[in-house]
């Protein structure tokens, strides 16, 4: 069966304000799906469904939600650009589970009229981790899933599912090679040829970073700074070749008033032809 929930459609594709709000109102209309890949639910803009694996013995249960946009759609990255939602799993604090990461394959920037999105125009998988208290139980886990789909207009797309999971056993086949697949599509941490070398910020509105690159490029990388929640830099200048690195500045613009950078700890995304790499700035 699919589900088809409540809703509520923007006349124009406005920055993010409010999640919470429309959480609120779309979870009151959900209805429940089930299976260790459950059915799918639909809306004007696409679909989506859960998929996992029983728990490990230490309680971690991998998984996974897809999300497959209509034809002309897209869905968002962690931070989605100048509008959009991010994707969000909310797990049922009454199960004795909670949520420990959700991790994003290498989204791409799409540029419509003066808006710049961060996501994803193809069906995409984001994998995930919850943890258990009690592994070698039978579980029915409730997770609430919540994403944005847009056109020409944005949908918030909810849907409650529920995961029947057995007690800790054999992994089905078919959900363990989607899971596979996903994860082979997630950007790879820092290696000896593949990296950021240094990085200051300067001014405290501009970022100077120094990358190790894989080989030659036949185009300049996509740099992708997250900062506070919400904010996202993806305008680099002054890009150059510089001995074994290649240097360029970040623009910093409208962080909150009176943001303090020490002790936070921001997040860079390198995409290099048909390489990604992702790790995290310190800022002391």
């Amino acid at each position: 069966m699919t589900t088809d929930p409540t809703t509520h459609v923007f006349a124009s594709r406005r920055p993010r304000t409010s999640i919470a709000s429309l959480l609120v109102l779309l979870l009151a209309s959900a209805v429940p799906v089930q299976a260790e890949m459950t059915d799918w639910a639909t809306n004007e803009g696409g679909r989506m469904r859960l998929v996992a694996l029983p728990p490990s013995p230490d309680g971690t249960v991998r998984g996974a939600l897809q999300i497959e946009p209509n034809p002309g759609w897209i869905t968002y990255w962690k931070e989605p650009g100048d509008a959009g939602i991010p994707p969000q799993l909310i797990v049922s604090a009454d199960d004795g589970v909670t949520l420990d990461r959700l991790d994003y394959p290498v989204p791409k920037r799409i540029d419509n009229g003066t808006l710049r999105d961060i996501g994803y125009d193809h069906p995409v998988t984001l994998p995930f981790e919850l943890r258990v208290e009690n592994p070698a139980q039978p579980l029915s886990i409730g997770v609430s899933a919540f994403v944005g789909l847009c056109r020409n207009i944005c949908i918030p797309f909810q849907a409650d599912f529920a995961l029947q999971l057995a007690g800790t056993g054999a992994t089905p086949v078919q959900e363990a090679m989607l899971l596979a697949s996903a994860e082979a599509k997630l950007p790879e941490a820092p290696s000896g040829d593949f990296a950021l070398t240094h990085y200051a910020l300067t001014g405290n509105d501009r970022l100077r970073l120094r990358l190790r690159l894989p080989g030659a490029l036949a185009a300049p990388p996509q740099v992708i700074v997250t900062g506070p929640q919400g904010h996202v830099f993806f305008d680099s200048k002054d890009g150059r070749q510089d001995g074994e690195d290649y240097a360029l500045e970040v623009p910093i613009e409208k962080l909150p008033k009176n943001y303090d950078m020490r002790g936070k700890r921001w997040g860079i995304l390198v995409i290099a032809g048909d390489r990604a790499m992702e790790t995290s700035l310190a800022f002391n």
